[in-house]
């Protein structure tokens, strides 16, 4: 095994056979963390970003925050009750994509596509950054370097669900439980010491909130209407990850409707309940949070904090507080919350390869996102969600702020389009089905969908409104532009298909010769070798061929040519400018224009190196002029491989790689060529 194949099988693990597939479904208990943990983790952030948009207005508008946080809770149960027809419905994995495509045309399906595909990403940045942040609060050498820190657990990851989906749930759902015992822990202790009149301010409740110009007068005007529906829009972010089950159907162990659906219910009233409890909490003990800190929050004394004040997140000042007595609660609870918020990111890990695969299998995307890797896993889709995700955290220097303006755009575009798309799979079932409980059955969930539909439909206008202007349009921008790079490849795949398909009609048309030429650099080997390869094929017409780049070694190779009697005519090109591709370019392509009816096959004698530094050594004159002729019609190139001893030893490293662990403790050893194991015969030592 060479130390590349060492290192991979080090990193993800022993390779998986097709059979296994089936291994690796997930029970509820693993799904839960492995596809809710986006959506539980934006309990760490959502509640910031309420508070931080309401600061503008001043500490009054917090009292706008609990109501905001009820109607955050419903969306997010109605979403949850309408997925939950979905993932019935639709058990292939490709989500929205698959509902709008079906029910709403092909268009439809790929804005939902790439709408996913973009609130995918983000997810990554957007989870990885806010625990970034979170380990910089904890962690005070890493202040200033989130950044960093975030591209290395985004690496982390990558290279943990490429072990594969069973392999990275089964070690994330401990940090997932461990983040829900801690944040619902935290705030049972929070109202219980709240009733005993017990529970402390928190540390930043002594502060005042300077509110901008425009709301020194609180949100009478359309400003403050305004102010409060984009403070709607920012804790909306509770919702991403709902659709994330939808597309992970597939990775249920059966019934899997079922078992998604009963996941899907587990999250919104986990979800739910964390998020109240920290708004609530936050309220109790006088949070405060502020778009710019330094300037937005002033001491008591009338001095602002200054520039280098480190605004902690909600619920690091929530453990802070609560456990006032008991520090190490305060770590643990930092701790978990960090590590939930990079796990997060695991659950598009999971969505982003299998809508990828779904889109590569329907020529939307390059077709390599639809093969599994060594461990059953989309392995392309994970090395490029890793890519795109590293590209807008290093972009956005890891700040959830400026990330979280992006956010949430996608993934209600797919909700609205994925609702409407069940309404129009209940009408066309009910126009079919004559049992009046079934049709009882069908009404109530089109019911469920169709208020699904208007409410994610009013979110996505709030959100569009309210956040365009603060970075919206660029997650609509590159929606666009994947919507047309989706087409495009689309037609560029339709195109070769109809190009390379056979007319019924068309016969198979021999050429009237064979015009096969010959490559001679030098009289070595290979070079032999490629002649009699050359004449055992009997063409019509055989010569060799040499460039005349240097005339003392040309007249040299004539010479030998002419003492070994080789049977075979040398043309010698003339290369004035010491080319070597062009003048054989040119050369073959004079012949197809003399003899348009004749294929001309062009054998390029080649020797095989076995390390890489190797081919550092010798020019790659040959792999060039394959690539020039390779585009010239009726040319046909044969590469005549020479191998030399070196390319033996990388053939006996690739033979030990075939061999299976335990196979010398069974008795087996190797064959000498074909490295396939055969038990040891009676007498025959090791």
């Amino acid at each position: 095994m060479g130390l590349g194949d060492l290192g991979k099988r080090l990193l993800v693990g022993r390779k998986l056979r097709s059979t296994q597939l089936h291994q690796t479904l997930l029970p509820k208990r693993i799904a839960l963390p492995i596809f809710a943990s986006d959506a539980l983790s934006s309990v760490a952030y959502a509640p910031d970003e309420i508070f931080i948009v309401l600061s503008y207005a001043g500490i009054a508008a917090y009292t706008f925050s609990w109501k905001i946080g009820i109607a955050v809770a419903a969306v997010m149960l109605v979403v949850v009750a309408s997925y939950r027809q979905n993932v019935r419905a639709y058990q292939s994995g490709g989500g929205a994509y698959e509902v709008a495509t079906v029910n709403l045309g092909q268009s439809a399906g790929l804005v939902a596509a790439s709408a996913l595909l973009v609130d995918y990403t983000l997810t990554v940045a957007v989870s990885i950054s806010s625990a970034a942040q979170y380990a910089a609060t904890a962690i005070e050498p890493l202040q200033g370097h989130q950044a960093t820190a975030a591209v290395l657990a985004t690496l982390f990851l990558m290279i943990m669900n490429l072990r594969g989906v069973r392999e990275s749930g089964t070690v994330f759902a401990i940090p997932t439980y461990l983040f829900m015992a801690a944040i619902l822990g935290t705030a049972a202790l929070g109202f219980v010491r709240y009733a005993l009149g017990d529970l402390p301010q928190a540390t930043t409740a002594e502060l005042r909130l300077v509110p901008s110009a425009e709301f020194e007068h609180g949100l009478t005007s359309l400003a403050g209407a305004m102010l409060l529906l984009r403070a709607f829009a920012s804790g909306s972010a509770a919702l991403t990850g709902v659709e994330a089950i939808s597309n992970g159907v597939p990775a249920f162990r059966k019934p899997k409707g079922a078992n998604a659906a009963t996941t899907l219910l587990m999250l919104g009233a986990i979800a739910v309940t964390m998020g109240l409890s920290v708004i609530v909490l936050a309220n109790l003990m006088g949070v405060r949070m502020a778009e710019n800190p330094a300037t937005q929050l002033v001491r008591p004394d009338g001095t602002s904090v200054g520039p280098s004040y480190h605004q902690q997140p909600v619920i690091s000042q929530l453990a802070a507080g609560v456990f006032d007595h008991v520090p190490v609660g305060f770590y643990i609870v930092s701790a978990v919350t960090g590590l939930i918020l990079m796990l997060a990111a695991n659950t598009a890990f999971n969505g982003f390869p299998v809508l990828g695969s779904i889109l590569g299998r329907d020529g939307f995307l390059p077709r390599q996102l639809h093969t599994r890797g060594d461990r059953l896993a989309f392995s392309n889709g994970i090395v490029a969600l890793a890519g795109f995700a590293i590209i807008l955290i290093l972009a956005f220097d890891a700040e959830v702020t400026r990330l979280i303006q992006l956010y949430i755009v996608g993934v209600f575009t797919s909700f609205t389009l994925g609702q409407a798309g069940m309404v129009r799979h209940w009408n066309r079932l009910l126009s079919d089905e004559p049992d009046p409980a079934t049709r009882r059955r069908m009404m109530r969930s089109r019911a469920i969908n169709a208020v699904g539909f208007v409410v994610t439909a009013v979110v996505l206008a709030v959100v569009l409104v309210t956040k365009f202007v603060h970075g919206a349009w660029i997650t609509v921008v590159a929606m666009a532009v994947l919507y047309a790079m989706m087409r495009g490849i689309r037609r560029h795949y339709d195109t070769v298909a109809a190009e390379l398909a056979v007319d019924p009609s068309e016969e198979l048309t021999l050429p009237s010769k064979v015009h096969a030429i010959v490559l001679v650099s030098k009289m070595h080997k290979p070079t032999l070798r490629a002649l009699a390869f050359a004449r055992a094929a009997r063409p019509d017409v055989l010569e060799a061929i040499t460039v005349d780049v240097d005339p003392p070694a040309t007249r040299e190779l004539l010479e030998e040519w002419d003492r070994r009697r080789i049977p075979v005519p040398l043309r010698v090109l003339a290369s004035p400018y010491r080319e070597i591709t062009r003048p054989v370019v040119d050369y073959v392509r004079h012949i197809r224009r003399s003899s348009p009816r004749d294929v001309v096959t062009v054998y390029i004698p080649e020797y095989v190196l076995g390390r890489w530094w190797e081919q550092l050594l010798h020019n790659q004159s040959a792999l060039r002029l394959k690539g020039r002729l390779l585009f010239t019609p009726g040319v046909m190139v044969t590469s005549v491989p020479y191998q030399l001893r070196s390319s033996e030893a990388a053939n006996r490293r690739e033979e030990r790689h075939s061999s299976i662990v335990g196979d010398v403790r069974r008795g087996a050893s190797y064959g000498p060529a074909t490295g396939t194991t055969r038990p040891r015969r009676p007498g025959e030592r090791r």
